[in-house]
C-alpha cells in the first residue's frame, strides 16, 4: 500500500490470455455454438440460418449502416400480436466478445427450447435483438486488435481512430466529466452527439419503435452489475429508481440461486460504477423506456474482456435466469403493459 491507496493485480500478462483464447477457438468445433467465440461473417451466416428455420415467428432488421458500410443486423421475435416488447443491444464495445456469444445463445433459447419458463419468455414478449452493434470494432477485435473498444471512424482533428459509441448518445453528453473529450482516450465521447453512424441508425431505429418497447437491456461486460440511469450523476435518480431497483434485485436473486456462485451487484450507473455520460440506457430511458439498465456479465477482473469461451454457456444461462426474473418481477410492477 502506497499513500492509503491499495492494488492488486488481476491479470499479469494479458497476452497470455488472448493466446489461450484463440487456441481454445482454434480447438473447438467449426459449427456455430457456444464452445468458441464467432466473428461476423460466422454469426450473421447463423443468423441467416435462424431466420430461414423460424420464418413464421422471426424477422430480421437492420439498424443502419457502420462508418465501413457495414449492416449493423438484428433479429425481432415474435409469436403473436401486441406482446410487450423487450429490446436488447449488444456489443456496443467491441472487445465485449461475451456479449453477442451470449446474444445468440439467447435468441437459440427462445426459439428452440422447450422449457415451459422459457416458452413463456419467449411467446409472451416480442423481442428485438441487436448482436453486434459496434460491427467495424467487433471485426477489428478479431483482425488486428483483440482489445479494441470503440468505431473505426477517424478523428479530423487527431490521429487516433474511434469514439466510444455509448458515450456518444445524446443525453447529458459530457456532463459532469462522465467522457473524455480526447480522441486517443478510451472513452472518447466524439466531437458531438450521434457522430458515430452506428449510435445514430441505433437512436433512429429505437426511437420508430419505442411505444412498442418496454424494457431496454444493453449487454456488457465486465463487473457482474447491473446499472440504472443516471450515468452522469449520482446525485439524482430517475422518479422509478425505486422499482428499477427491486427489478434489479429479482435479477441478481435469480442468478445467486444457480449454483455457479455468481454474484451481481446493482444501482445507478454514476453511483455503483462511475459516471458515464451519454450512455444508450440513459437515451432509452429519456426517450421513455422506463425499464433501462445496463448489464455488466462476467466477471470481476480475473479475464476482464478475454473472458474464456468455456464460461460462454455459464454467463449466458445466468442472463436467462435473470431475464426471467427481471421480466417477471416489471409484470408485477405493471410495466408490461400493452401498447
Amino acid at each position: 500500500m502506497l499513500y492509503g491507496i491499495s492494488n492488486e493485480l488481476f491479470i499479469s500478462n494479458v497476452q497470455s490470455l488472448v493466446d489461450n483464447e484463440s487456441e481454445a477457438n482454434t480447438k473447438a468445433t467449426s459449427s456455430f455454438g457456444w464452445t468458441r467465440y464467432h466473428n461476423l461473417a460466422e454469426i450473421e451466416s447463423w443468423l441467416d440460418d435462424i431466420l430461414a428455420t423460424y420464418p413464421d415467428v422471426t424477422e430480421g432488421f437492420v439498424v443502419g449502416k457502420s462508418y465501413e458500410g457495414r449492416n449493423i443486423r438484428g433479429i425481432k421475435i415474435s409469436y403473436k400480436a401486441d406482446n410487450p416488447g423487450v429490446f436488447i443491444e449488444s456489443n456496443i464495445h467491441s472487445c465485449e466478445w461475451i456479449t453477442s456469444a451470449t446474444a445468440t445463445w439467447f435468441i437459440n433459447e427462445l426459439l428452440s427450447s422447450t422449457d415451459d419458463l422459457i416458452r413463456d419468455l419467449a411467446e409472451n414478449h416480442d423481442w428485438y435483438i441487436v448482436p453486434v452493434l459496434n460491427v467495424d470494432g467487433f471485426v477489428y477485435t478479431h483482425e488486428k486488435d483483440r482489445l479494441w473498444r470503440k468505431t473505426r471512424q477517424p478523428s479530423s482533428y487527431s490521429s487516433c481512430v474511434g469514439v466510444d459509441p455509448n458515450r456518444n448518445y445524446d443525453v447529458h453528453w459530457m456532463e459532469n466529466g462522465g467522457a473524455s473529450d480526447d480522441p486517443c482516450e478510451w472513452n472518447y465521447a466524439g466531437p458531438h452527439p450521434f457522430s458515430e453512424p452506428e449510435v445514430k441508425a441505433m437512436s433512429e431505429y429505437l426511437g420508430s419503435i419505442k411505444n412498442k418497447v418496454n424494457v431496454f437491456l444493453a449487454f456488457h461486460s465486465y463487473s457482474q452489475l447491473l446499472l440504472a440511469p443516471y450515468g452522469h450523476t449520482a446525485d439524482e435518480t430517475p422518479d422509478n429508481f425505486k422499482d428499477m431497483m427491486k427489478v434489479a434485485k429479482a435479477y441478481a436473486d435469480a442468478v445467486d440461486a444457480l449454483p455457479y456462485g455468481t454474484v451481481y451487484k446493482y444501482g445507478s450507473a454514476a453511483g455503483a460504477l462511475y459516471r458515464a455520460s451519454g450512455g444508450a440506457n440513459d437515451w432509452a430511458y429519456q426517450e421513455g423506456i422506463k425499464i433501462s439498465f445496463t448489464v455488466e456479465f462476467r466477471d470481476e477482473g480475473r479475464f476482464g474482456f478475454l473472458l474464456p469461451p468455456a464460461f460462454i454457456i455459464p454467463n449466458a444461462e445466468e442472463a436467462l435466469s435473470g431475464i426471467i426474473a427481471l421480466l417477471d418481477e416489471c409484470k408485477k410492477l405493471g410495466y408490461l403493459h400493452l401498447n
